[in-house]
């Protein structure tokens, strides 16, 4: 009979009989399940008397094999006749996809279960922040222990390694700026007006902005999937097995990078968008380059550098916290990391964007608009 379960077919009086030998285990089934599936021959008994041992598994392939024929099964035993009893029973005529509730329950459904997440995710994200500070202020009492290797690392993946992108990006910003400012102002024969909106929006906005957004695409999806794949290998769970924080090892590390580089960065960044304007401003509208760059000193105001610097660490806060707790809420399998990492990104940005018309309207309201 050997270790896989073999099935012959016999005829006898008009009547096809098909004899299932051997061992009916989910872990010997597949190939008789092939075959069984393949057979389109007309059956009029199923034969088991031979098939031993059987499991849940085996008792529905033979279940199914007969109710597709319209065969008697002969042959069970008490245990075989117990298990295709039970996946008998078990069957159901229901449709595989429910029908949809009603308009008037679905809405409020849906949106109660959207309220509640967010609650809960409110709270865990705060639970969240908490640990991180206590891991920063043990790092700071014990700094001996403080990973400053993994601090350098950090910063030099946040920052160095996104001057580029971030420069071409910026300059090509400050060119869009200045040339569609330019039209508009035409109209008006205010051009020289160009270097004022291009100058503030720089310094002001667009330059730690798009930095930002920039950063959580690059960064903050980063961040969750390294920390979500060490959690999918029980890295996680090995460090705190031999007395190592997490928090302070993984997130520290990551959260003060992107609150050091963001200043920089958005500061690098309004500084690409000015020479861009300053660029096309010289190529287009007729004003030198050098004129362009000393006018910047006197109509751009110093506290609209102070305003864009100001909001550069929170940006980074928030893109770092976002990516390390999506990468801690990994579980299951490889597809969670993807998912984890795209609601990092989208949730830093929308926190950005959000952030920022906040900003905008407090410093307004201290008048440094």
């Amino acid at each position: 009979m050997g270790d896989m379960p073999v099935y012959t077919i016999e005829g006898e009086g008009g009547r096809t009989r098909v004899v299932i030998a051997g061992p009916l285990l989910v872990s010997t089934i597949s190939g008789l399940d092939r075959d069984l599936r393949a057979h389109e021959d007309a059956v009029h008994e199923v034969d088991i008397s031979a098939a031993q041992p059987m499991d849940t598994v085996g008792a529905w392939v033979v279940h199914r094999f007969a109710a597709a024929h319209h065969a008697d099964i002969t042959g069970a035993g008490r245990d075989a006749k117990v298990l295709l009893e039970a996946v008998a029973h078990a069957e159901s005529t229901a449709a595989i996809k429910p029908e949809p509730a009603p308009l008037l329950q679905r809405v409020p459904e849906t949106v109660g279960a959207t309220v509640i997440e967010m609650a809960v995710g409110t709270r865990r994200i705060t639970g969240f922040l908490g640990s991180i500070i206590v891991a920063l202020a043990s790092s700071l009492f014990h700094w001996r222990r403080f990973p400053i290797r993994s601090l350098v690392r950090q910063m030099e993946l946040v920052g160095v390694t996104s001057l580029p992108i971030i420069g071409l990006m910026s300059f090509l910003v400050g060119i869009v700026i200045a040339q569609q400012g330019a039209i508009q102002l035409r109209e008006f024969g205010a051009e020289i007006y160009t270097i004022n909106l291009t100058g503030r929006l720089s310094l002001r906005e667009l330059g730690i902005l798009m930095t930002a957004i920039m950063v959580a695409g690059r960064s903050g999806s980063a961040f969750a999937a390294q920390i979500g794949t060490m959690k999918l290998t029980e890295e996680i769970d090995a460090m705190r097995t031999i007395g190592v924080s997490p928090a302070g090892m993984l997130v520290v590390p990551r959260v003060m990078a992107a609150m050091l580089m963001m200043p920089l960065l958005g500061f690098y960044a309004a500084i690409c968008s000015i020479i861009g304007g300053a660029v096309i401003s010289d190529l287009q509208l007729g004003i030198p380059f050098l004129t362009f760059l000393s006018r910047i000193q006197e109509v751009v105001p110093v506290y609209d550098l102070y305003v864009g610097m100001a909001k550069a660490p929170v940006f980074g806060l928030i893109i770092a916290i976002s990516g390390c707790y999506q990468g801690m809420q990994v579980s299951g399998n490889a597809e969670e990391v993807g998912t984890r990492t795209t609601k990092a990104v989208v949730q830093a940005i929308f926190m950005v964007i959000v952030l920022d018309a906040f900003f905008a309207v407090f410093f307004t309201e201290i008048g440094w608009g």
